[in-house]
């Protein structure tokens, strides 16, 4: 299981992005997917995920300026942000937790994390 994340760049104060994840591989169902991010010198922390069935959950730093969704027959999810702040300057991880074979759990993967940097 590949995730590949795009969307990361440079974006001023006030401005917007969005990123784009995509799951790639053997597998058999995809339960949440999600967003995760690691400022500098911070731990990582939770952005946003959704669930299967659409439902979502915001860190509280981001509710009611960003949104996530996902597109299940395309294995994708994807996060606008919008009124960005420097300290939304992190790496941010697409996540998902992907069963890969009936009969097994699943597990959390994570993809290789894209820099978002928010400067004037």
């Amino acid at each position: 299981v590949q995730l590949q994340a795009s969307g990361g760049g440079l974006v001023q104060p006030g401005g917007s992005l969005r990123l784009s994840c995509a799951a790639t591989g053997s597998f058999v169902s995809i339960n949440d997917m999600g967003w995760y991010r690691q400022g500098p010198g911070r731990q990582r922390e939770l952005v946003a995920t959704v669930a299967k069935g659409g439902g979502t959950n915001y860190a509280g730093s981001v509710m009611g300026r960003s949104i996530i969704s996902r597109d299940n027959a395309k294995n994708t999810v994807d996060l606008q942000m919008n009124n960005l702040f420097p300290e939304d300057t992190a790496v941010y991880f697409c996540s998902a937790n992907v069963r890969t074979h009936w009969g097994r759990d699943a597990r959390q993967y994570w993809g290789q994390g894209t820099l978002v940097t928010v400067s004037s």
